[in-house]
């Protein structure tokens, strides 16, 4: 029996509001309420309302022949018990149905796959499983990741975290000549079973469906069976992943979209040589039928088919590493509030935001004008989160690292200081060698002395002009009494005479 795996992913980030730059330090609220409540329900009565009720019709009508899977972000389970819990009435319902299965996502809806920080990813990983089995009761063995980002190294961290299956882009550059309609295994370790995902046939919908430019437009149901069931004349499985807004959002109820998917469900189920089957259902019934080695990042994001859309520009990566570059600290304190927004800013249509990749920004529905301002408002953001994680002293931040992390930065500090001892102890024998005349010293000491040589030369001309007073004075007195002589020598001959 040839097998048809449906799957929808369920995505729904918190809106960040307008953060000017005088709000840094001043208000540390993050998000526009009245967006996220009105755009939850808006979808909630397009698409998600409306699609479980059809999915609880066609199982029961089907008797349990129709099957799908889904994965769903924390985020999206955050809004929807804050706005419309009906939403999640409607997935606890067909949980019960035990035909729909609920993989592990991962919650934040962020790219920590790729930040190489396993217990991070773990953490991240294990809270949305943690969810899904309170809520629906089930335990997640095959797992999906944001934008279906593949490696063989994250291959290799989803076995370590007990994972039996992965869903994957099944993209030309990592396939090349091989079909997307088998299952494969990880390069790394086989144990891994993987899942690509057909993204022509699973555009045909979420893309085209609407699209009346499209050639093969409009798609009906049977046009849409007959592609899938020739695909699986040779190969064993087609795998149909697709947002779940495909079904009112993307594509609205005028656009024949709920009863296309209602006549399609029909036509399989009536196909003898096809049926509905779950991710963890292929994984165990099918084989392998070869090694998949994926070396380079994968995912299903536009034509390249890797980490560009989020990652392509220097603006979305400074606010990647700028968001990424916190966790430490994020972790090292006890402090709900911070871990929710840190959470919560993690999430990848913030970096989507910052593309530059398109003519026309409002192709990747973006909030923001431009991708500028979509940067400049993230990172006064992160600046304001920045300096509330700094208010906390630096000791608290060390009371929750790990003993290795812990004797790392001891060797760090250690090497620190051997370093700066070194500095000082080389400091101290270079004074000691050094002559005891110093430059500044002999600078002070010769302008000293040249205000008392000014001095002495006043003093030498004072004196001087004292003596020849003096001289002028002797000469004149030595004259006077050589006179006298004279004079009494005059008188004493005129006498005799």
């Amino acid at each position: 029996m040839k097998n048809i795996c449906l799957h929808f992913s369920v995505h729904q980030p918190f809106k960040l509001r307008n953060y000017r730059f005088f709000d840094i330090g001043v208000d540390h609220y993050y998000y526009d309420d009245f967006y996220n409540k009105s755009n939850a329900l808006a979808i909630a009565k397009r698409c998600y309302v409306p699609m479980n009720k059809l999915l609880l019709s066609l199982i029961k009508e089907n008797k349990k022949a129709l099957k799908v899977s889904f994965s769903i972000t924390g985020s999206a389970l955050e809004q929807f018990e804050m706005y419309t819990p009906e939403v999640l009435d409607g997935f606890k319902a067909l949980a019960k149905t035990g035909c729909v299965e609920f993989v592990t996502e991962v919650d934040t809806h962020s790219l920590v796959s790729v930040t190489n920080n396993f217990d991070e990813m773990k953490r991240q990983i294990q809270e949305n499983a943690d969810k899904i089995k309170a809520l629906f009761g089930q335990e997640p063995k095959v797992f999906k990741n944001t934008g279906l980002v593949f490696s063989d190294e994250i291959g290799e961290q989803l076995v370590e975290l007990g994972f039996k299956g992965v869903l994957a882009e099944g993209s030309d550059q990592i396939l090349g000549w091989k079909s997307p309609n088998f299952v494969y295994c990880c390069d790394r370790n086989p144990r891994l079973k993987i899942l690509l995902r057909n993204y022509k046939l699973s555009d045909d919908i979420s893309l085209r469906f609407s699209n009346q430019r499209w050639s093969e437009w409009p798609l009906t149901a049977d046009k849409y069976a007959a592609w899938i069931c020739s695909s699986l004349e040779k190969e064993e499985v087609v795998n149909v992943f697709m947002n779940y807004k495909t079904f009112g959002e993307y594509n609205k109820q005028e656009s024949g979209i709920f009863d296309f998917f209602k006549a399609f469900v029909s036509i399989i189920v009536n196909n003898k040589d096809v049926e509905f089957a779950t991710p963890s259902e292929i994984v165990k019934n099918l084989q392998p039928i070869s090694v998949l080695s994926v070396p380079q990042y994968s995912s299903n994001a536009d034509e390249e088919r890797d980490l560009s859309a989020w990652l392509g520009n220097n603006l979305q990566r400074q606010a990647f590493n700028a968001i990424n570059g916190l966790q430490k600290m994020v972790r090292s304190v006890d402090d709900a509030a911070l871990t929710r927004d840190w959470d919560r800013l993690q999430a990848c249509e913030n970096l989507d935001y910052m593309s530059t990749k398109y003519f026309n920004h409002e192709q990747v529905s973006s909030p923001y004008q431009t991708p500028y301002e979509a940067f400049i408002n993230y990172m006064n953001i992160v600046s304001d989160f920045e300096e509330r994680l700094n208010q906390y002293p630096v000791s608290s931040r060390f009371s929750l690292l790990s003993k290795e992390e812990l004797e790392n930065e001891y060797k760090k500090q250690k090497e620190l200081l051997d370093e700066l001892s070194g500095v000082l102890k080389k400091s101290s024998e270079t004074k000691k060698k050094a002559p005891a005349k110093v430059a500044p010293k002999k600078a002070v000491a010769k302008k000293a002395p040249a205000k008392k040589t000014v001095a002495k030369k006043a003093t030498e001309k004072v004196e001087t002009k004292k003596t020849a007073a003096k001289k002028t004075t002797a000469s004149k007195t030595a004259e006077k009494k050589v006179a006298k002589k004279a004079s009494a020598k005059t008188t004493k001959k005129t006498t005799k005479k």
